[in-house]
């Protein structure tokens, strides 16, 4: 099988750039994909829950692999929320479906987004992981406006071998991800 575009850009670039960078001593120290975890919330899935099918169906088809459904763990009256009650989707994508996927993300999903300047640098968390929110799963060229029923926003995390948060950002810079240039 193919090695993903991605994934030789970094073993190949990326691991020599960056050891040289950071004054690595052995590749092994350069920071490194992990695992993404792609996440949809669907409140109406209370009401009707053909509408976390229909979710669960996209998300399929964006990350070519079926989604775990997630379910309420608490119940939660003002929400109208009981316990067990389905109100998401996830999926956590490693390896070869991992690279696909951040290679479709950044070279053919993000810039189809409306108006798009550059992904604010603030999603960092303190531990070399970055979590992205998207308004609407349209950006994806496998999911079709006529087919889907609404604009659904959805989370994507991003988690690294990194210990900092700026060797997580060059990462992820040097793989293509078009972060704002600060000021």
């Amino acid at each position: 099988m193919n090695q993903p575009r991605l994934k030789k850009f970094y073993q190949e670039n990326a691991i020599g750039e960056l050891q040289k960078q950071f004054n690595f001593k052995n590749a092994h120290q350069v920071p490194q994909l992990e695992k993404i975890v792609v996440n949809i919330g669907v409140s109406e899935a209370k009401d009707d829950i053909k509408v976390l099918d229909m979710a669960v169906s996209e998300l399929a088809a964006i990350t070519g692999q079926k989604p775990l459904m997630c379910r309420a763990k608490h119940s939660i009256s003002n929400f109208k929320i009981r316990e067990n009650m389905p109100i998401g989707a996830k999926v956590t994508l490693r390896g070869i479906r991992m690279y696909e996927f951040l290679d479709r993300l950044i070279n053919t999903a993000i810039p189809r987004i409306r108006d798009f300047r550059g992904i604010e640098p603030k999603g960092f968390d303190g531990r070399g992981n970055f979590n992205l929110g998207l308004t609407e799963q349209y950006i994806f060229p496998e999911i079709s406006v006529e087919k889907s029923d609404k604009a659904r926003g959805m989370n994507i995390t991003i988690v690294t071998t990194a210990k900092k948060d700026e060797h997580a950002k060059v990462l992820l810079e040097t793989l293509g991800m078009p972060f704002k240039k600060s000021k």
